[in-house]
């Protein structure tokens, strides 16, 4: 059985939109553009969904995963979805319950029934957000063979990078809300933001293999290129040290 990619929502539909200030500018700098279009397809898995054990959906800023969670589980994707996630400093301020309990309300007041949601509300990065779901779904007798994981777009490859090496015989597959670039920087509101995410998400592919967080990638030379060029532009905020010690 084969799932098709869900069409694309329109922004205006979005949850994360809604109420966001207008001061960011949120459309990508035509400088940089070029640069930004390579980093967000690379990081986009673009796997074939299928039908699996469970959905594991990664607490963020972006209640995306949460829509995408509600919409695969209503398609039959999967019977069972855990949300993982406590809070960081970029998302206290818009779930100050835990991102997977805001998650988890959002799914329970879309159709999805309490008794197939599971809330894991202390991870505090990816590896805790699988280490912990894998206790909790053991802790309630589910066997997993197969996962989706569901995450912010450009979290994709470095979501199934740490999960591969945290959880190695499971099927993996990636899934985000089906936003195109540039709709997803409208929803998002701020384009800086984006940029240095992905920046930095782009960074840690290679600095977690090196640290033993995460399986390695290919990294193509037009991503590393394209990640040199951004990186000197000035989206920096969101990179961490090379050699942490």
């Amino acid at each position: 059985m084969t799932f098709e990619r869900a069409g694309t929502e329109s922004p205006a539909s979005q949850p994360a939109a809604a109420g966001r200030r207008e001061q960011p500018i949120a459309a990508i700098p035509d400088a940089v553009r070029a640069d930004v279009e390579v980093l967000w397809s690379y990081h986009d898995m673009k796997h074939e969904l299928h039908a699996c054990d469970v959905g594991v959906g990664l607490g963020s800023h972006d209640l995306g995963v949460a829509v995408i969670a509600v919409r695969l589980f209503r398609e039959g994707v999967f019977p069972r979805v855990v949300f993982t996630g406590a809070n960081a400093p970029t998302t206290v301020a818009r779930f100050p319950r835990g991102e997977a309990v805001h998650y988890a309300e959002y799914a329970r007041e879309n159709g999805v029934p309490s008794t197939a949601i599971l809330v894991e509300p202390t991870a505090r990065n990816t590896a805790e957000n699988i280490t912990f779901t894998r206790e909790l779904l053991a802790k309630n007798d589910v066997r997993v063979q197969s996962l989706v994981l569901m995450s912010r777009p450009y979290q994709q490859r470095r979501a199934f990078a740490t999960c591969k090496k945290v959880w190695p015989e499971v099927e993996v597959l990636c899934a985000s809300l089906p936003l195109g670039l540039d709709e997803y920087v409208v929803s998002i509101g701020d384009a800086r933001r984006v940029i240095d995410m992905l920046v930095g998400d782009t960074q840690r592919i290679t600095v977690y293999a090196k640290l033993g967080f995460a399986i390695a990638q290919e990294v193509p030379s037009a991503v590393q290129a394209a990640f040199g060029r951004l990186v000197r532009a000035g989206y920096t905020s969101r990179l961490v040290p090379d050699d942490p010690a």
